[in-house]
């Protein structure tokens, strides 16, 4: 058996290594720049179990498992199991108290919070009075700089070939299904075809005649220069501030805020890159005008740099993850809104089944690409929306 995965970011990479693991045939992945250089190595790496939906709280289960054994087996990575706080003031609280049963039917461990907790566990956060903590203890963050190197390294040693600086122009058609891709020099046949390549899925759907609801939105991180005294905080989703922040290598600290107002950004070529993107400077201001209250420990450390990439969501928010019903051959991995990240584990380990056994170990039809009506997603692709305007995922 041959597959060919399009795309060496996190997803890609991982379903290459879950492949191998099953020792399935040949393997290639094909990266139209350097491994991680699309939004994978721009992340922000948090993950958190506690989702929105049961497909994603059993999934991300899965992934926080999976990255614990894979800081065992990757030389030089290492999952930081600080656990993922995620912030709520009085106003956006109910919506998510109400996934409470969801979480314990589901297994998934969890703290409710108030402010006098918070500020005794974590001294360093400095918050208000009407906010609420729900705290996942399975949770933490990866730094895409270590892990990104060491899985595309366990690739390599269990056969997987990565070819960079190879950009795939086409789908390839013959009987109905998805027989394999062309690149800019040559046809490359295969019996499965496994896309992971986020804003750029749609450009080459479309030489299948196939188009997915999903939209592409500028985020930005950044991250500061190393701090006096580092500070012990875990990986924090702060939702009424639209942002977060971790602790990052070298005594730093990682934040990324949203731009709500900002308009989807849309890929039209394939030879896009992300080093085309901007933001103003000053929502480094922004940025440090918002979130020092809360740290107050901002206010000793300046910003080192920015890290600018792409987020991309689905009509309805949930990841796009499976074959495709009508192009048998093809299998999608994309639209994980902004926690790819948190995803990549588990979302290679469902791809991996889905090419060799036909079938998942757990139910993931919610994320089916079959499931969008074409009319709606004609009508979605063709309207300019806001990033605000799209159904708000983070982690």
């Amino acid at each position: 058996m041959k597959t060919i995965i399009l795309g060496g970011g996190v997803i890609g990479l991982s379903t290459a290594y879950h492949l191998a693991k099953k020792r399935t045939g040949r393997i290639i992945v094909l990266e139209r720049g350097s491994i991680g250089s699309g939004s994978s190595g721009r992340a922000a790496g948090i993950a958190t179990g506690l989702l929105w939906s049961e497909t994603g709280v059993r999934a991300r289960a899965i992934s926080l498992r999976l990255f614990r054994e894979l800081s065992d087996e990757l030389p030089g990575y290492t999952f930081h199991a600080t656990g993922c706080l995620n912030l709520f003031d009085a106003a956006s609280w109910p919506e998510r108290a109400a996934l409470l049963p969801l979480y314990d039917r589901c297994g998934a461990p969890y703290e409710v919070l108030d402010a006098p907790a918070l500020r005794a566990r974590w001294p360093d956060l400095h918050l208000p009075d009407d906010y609420i903590g729900l705290f996942d203890p399975l949770g933490g963050y990866s730094e895409p700089d270590e892990y990104l190197p060491a899985l595309a390294q366990r690739c390599r040693e269990l056969g997987v070939e990565i070819c960079e600086q190879t950009m795939v122009q086409r789908l390839l058609l013959r009987g109905g299904r998805v027989a394999g891709v062309q690149t800019a020099t040559e046809t490359l046949e295969a019996d499965a075809v496994v896309s992971t390549l986020y804003a750029w899925t749609n450009l080459i759907l479309e030489s299948a005649d196939l188009r997915l609801p999903i939209k592409a939105f500028v985020h930005q991180r950044y991250v500061t220069t190393p701090l006096p005294i580092p500070l012990a905080i875990p990986a924090v989703n702060v939702n009424p501030l639209d942002g977060y922040v971790r602790p990052a290598v070298g005594g730093r600290l990682l934040l990324g805020i949203a731009t709500p107002e900002r308009l989807e950004h849309r890929v039209t070529s394939l030879s896009f890159s992300l080093d085309e993107l901007s933001v103003p400077e000053t929502l480094k201001e922004r940025i440090t005008a918002t979130f020092t209250s809360y740290l107050p420990a901002l206010a000793a450390t300046t910003w080192a740099e920015a890290r600018v990439g792409l987020i991309c969501f689905s009509i309805d928010g949930e990841p796009v993850l499976g074959p495709v019903a009508r192009l048998p051959g093809l299998f999608i991995g994309a639209a994980f809104h902004s926690g790819g990240f948190a995803y990549n584990p588990v979302a290679g380990m469902l791809l991996a089944e889905f090419v060799v056994d036909g079938q998942t170990s757990i139910d993931v039809r919610a994320f089916s690409p079959d499931r969008f009506d074409p009319t709606e997603t004609a009508t979605y692709l063709a309207a300019t929306l806001a990033q605000k305007d799209v159904v708000k995922r983070r982690h």
